[in-house]
Order: structure tokens, then sequence, then C-alpha cells
């Protein structure tokens, strides 16, 4: 009975310690693991989805993309979660200004919570204007060259042609936009904005779709503070309308083409 009594004495002391320190162990790597993923979010690179098509036909629906934090420096909306947190800090630190054609993620400077996504077209003093659907920089028109359609959906679901141009902005970068409503939509006549000192002026490459600094009640003009980052890679893409966790549709809905291409 005795050596019975010191056998069981002997596997619990022996028995805890081992299983306390596996779960220090899990528990520490668990920890090392959730610090630098909150690292790279905060530093380096962000997670963002596109959940509308306001800058078709260069982002789609359903588009997952890495956004660059370190791209223009740092500032209290770099940081996860910032609007919960009550942060009286300004400006930007290591800061390195937009360039002209970047697609840049930045907080609504409506409520500075809501991400949005569009492209820098106007730096701080320029002014800048749509005439009959041709954005104008510094008085002076933007060139645009007419391609092929693009296929897209109408408000009612049905698949249609819409004119897509090739649009070159001063500095050399040239992208697609597409004008859904021709050159008579409602933003394609616009008032001559001047772009404040520190600020920039964003558009949608969808111009006929695409709530952006147009419309100043709702955009405007938008604060250097406000950026969070620039667009860089999609790295996954699913079909409008196909969840992203529905795994077992990825083999059909996977834009299979856009993975790991850049973005320009």
């Amino acid at each position: 009975m005795e050596r019975a009594r010191v056998d069981h004495d002997r596997d619990h002391q022996t028995g805890d310690p081992g299983i306390w320190a596996s779960t220090r162990e899990t528990l520490k790597v668990g920890i090392q693991a959730l610090l630098i993923a909150l690292v790279v979010r905060t530093l380096l690179f962000q997670p963002f989805n596109i959940p509308s098509s306001s800058l078709v036909p260069t982002l789609l629906v359903g588009d997952y993309l890495f956004v660059s934090k370190y791209s223009y420096g740092y500032s209290k909306y770099s940081l996860p979660l910032s609007e919960y947190i009550p942060i009286k800090a300004s400006g930007r630190i290591w800061g390195a200004e937009p360039k002209r054609g970047d697609i840049a993620v930045f907080k609504l400077p409506k409520d500075n919570a809501t991400d949005y996504i569009k492209r820098v077209i106007g730096l701080p003093g320029d002014k800048i204007q749509v005439i009959e659907g041709v954005l104008n920089i510094n008085g002076k028109p933007v060139k645009r060259e007419r391609i092929a359609d693009y296929e897209t959906l109408d408000a009612y679901g049905q698949v249609t042609k819409v004119p897509q141009y090739n649009e070159t902005l001063p500095g050399g970068v040239t992208h697609r936009v597409i004008e859904i409503n021709g050159d008579n939509g409602f933003w394609d006549k616009t008032e001559v904005y001047t772009v404040p000192a520190g600020h920039y002026f964003m558009m949608g490459d969808n111009r006929d779709n695409s709530t952006d600094s147009r419309d100043l009640a709702n955009v405007g003009y938008v604060p250097f503070e406000n950026f969070v980052g620039r667009a860089e890679m999609i790295f996954f893409s699913i079909d409008e309308g196909t969840p992203a966790w529905q795994i077992w549709n990825w083999p059909t809905k996977t834009r299979w083409g856009r993975l790991f291409s850049t973005i320009n």
C-alpha cells in the first residue's frame, strides 16, 4: 500500500507541472503571434476588401487588398480601431505625401471613422473641374483615350456596355475610367474646386457611380492626416455576391487572374 501511494504521489507531482508548462508555452506562442500580427497591421500592411463599385474597372467588388501603412507615414488613424480610441494627437510622423494617381485608403472626413478608398486626383493648391465628363486640372484637360467598351451591370442588373477610357494624369499615371451615363452624368459638369493646403482631392474611376471629393457635403477635401495607406496588391478576389468564407465556391467563383496583381 505504501509503494502504491508513493507512485501515485510521484505521478501527481510530475503530471501537473507538465500540463502547466504546455499551457504556458501555448499561451506564449499565441501572445507572440498576436503581437506580431498587431505590429504588421499597425506599421506595415493592413487587409481591406472592396464593398462597392466606385473604382471599377480598376478594383472590383469582392477584391481583397493589402494596403501599405508605411507609404504615407503614420497618424492616429494608422492605429487599428482608431475610431474607438480617444487620441488627441494630430499630424503624421515619417510622412511621405501621396502622389497623384495613387489609390489610397482614408478615413472619411465627415466622421473620421469610415474607411474609404479612392484615387488621388488633386494635390494641395490644385484647381479641379469636370467639364462634360473630361477631368481638368489647373485649367488643362486631362488626356483621355477611348478604348473598348466595358461590360458591366446597369441599375436593373442587366448586362450593358459602357464607354471606357485610358486617362493619363499629370505626372504620367495612366489608368482606366468608365462613364456609365456617358458624359452627361450628375458629376460630369462641376464647379472649380480649389484644393486647400494639406488636403487632397479624391475620385473614383467609375466616374458616374462614385461618392467622392466632388461631393463636398459627404466627402470633400481629404486631410493628409486622414490617410491610412496606399493600395498595393490584390491578394484574393471572388465574384460579387459570393462570401469569401464559402471555400467550397472558390474553385468556380475565384477570379484567379486577379490574385497577387499589383494595383495601378
